[in-house]
């Protein structure tokens, strides 16, 4: 089993770190107006590693014990670069648990977006101190119960946003 877990843990490590390559290239300004279906992209492609973890078996820490990976990043340059290119569709509405709470919130994409982040961040400094099991524990851990609600909700509003951006266009008048 030890090598299975490895395995994952490489193959959602490679998947953390692809997404937040994308989401700091896109938060600098990459993409220009491509931005949005490229952000429906990059929180898809992590969304498929949350639900390898959420399809796997609990993993389970021996001790029940999460050993530190030192301070978590400031990820509010990231925030700050991404509320301000989604500018006006940086806040949208969700129902945060569909058979809890039904009441809609706002809430924020750059909120979202690196609220996954800093989860995939922490799980990657399990894994880059050579404790993959560590890092399993706390990505599938936070899946359940931060970054899947957060990257889920994006993924909804990109998706609105992408077809809205394709489906409503204004049709063309010819003159009488």
């Amino acid at each position: 089993m030890f090598d299975e877990w490895n395995a994952m843990a490489d193959r959602i490590a490679a998947h953390a770190q692809n997404y937040l390559d994308g989401l700091t290239r896109l938060a600098s300004g990459e993409g220009g107006d491509a931005m949005l279906p490229m952000l429906l992209v990059e929180v898809s492609q992590v969304s498929l590693a949350g639900a390898q973890l959420g399809a796997a078996e609990d993993v389970i820490l021996q001790g029940n014990f999460e050993p530190a990976t030192g301070p978590d990043p400031d990820l509010d340059g990231v925030r700050t670069e991404l509320a301000t290119r989604l500018g006006p569709v940086d806040v949208y509405a969700e129902v945060f648990d569909p058979y809890k709470d039904t009441v809609v919130t706002a809430y924020r994409l750059s909120d979202d977006l690196a609220a996954v982040a800093a989860d995939l961040i922490h799980g990657l400094g399990h894994y880059r101190a050579g404790r993959p099991l560590e890092a399993l524990w706390w990505w599938q851990y936070s899946y359940f119960n931060t970054w899947g609600n957060h990257a889920g909700a994006a993924m909804r509003a990109l998706q609105a946003l992408v077809a809205h951006t394709r489906l409503d266009v204004v049709e063309e008048t010819t003159p009488a």
